[in-house]
């Protein structure tokens, strides 16, 4: 789970930002329409909270901590409308972030994953975007 610093940073960029489909994040509500849709499922985590300093003084102060982290992107697509009209919505995503600067936020290499299928009942495609980050404090 990412600091709530930088979920709050990622999480308004991107409800500002998307604009090629609803979005949805984390424990928020998931409406469905009756006929499929395509749509975004973000979840922001974070791996590693370390010191990447090593200084004089207060240890906690003075140094610098990172905040390691990735933020996914889970294009869900209509079942049966082949693999494309999700690669290109993951790439929309990633586009989106790739070399951003949001505050103390710095994203950097990306990917599109294999894609599978989603967990609505059978009515929807998953492929999924993963934009690694960095926060610095």
């Amino acid at each position: 789970m990412a600091s709530p610093t930088a979920f709050d940073a990622i999480h308004d960029y991107l409800a500002a930002a998307w604009t090629g489909t609803p979005i949805v994040f984390e424990n928020e509500p998931w409406p469905l329409p009756n006929d499929p849709a395509a749509f975004v499922f973000v979840e922001i985590v974070s791996s590693v909270y370390d010191q990447a300093s090593i200084g004089g003084g207060d240890q906690r102060s003075d140094n610098l901590w990172r905040e390691n982290g990735v933020v996914y992107g889970h294009v869900l697509t209509p079942s049966g409308t082949g693999s494309r009209p999700a690669r290109v919505l993951a790439q929309q995503f990633i586009d989106l972030l790739r070399g951003q600067e949001i505050g103390p936020i710095t994203f950097q290499g990306a990917s599109i994953g294999a894609g599978m299928p989603g967990d609505q009942d059978g009515n929807y495609y998953r492929q999924t975007a993963t934009v690694d980050w960095q926060r610095d404090e």
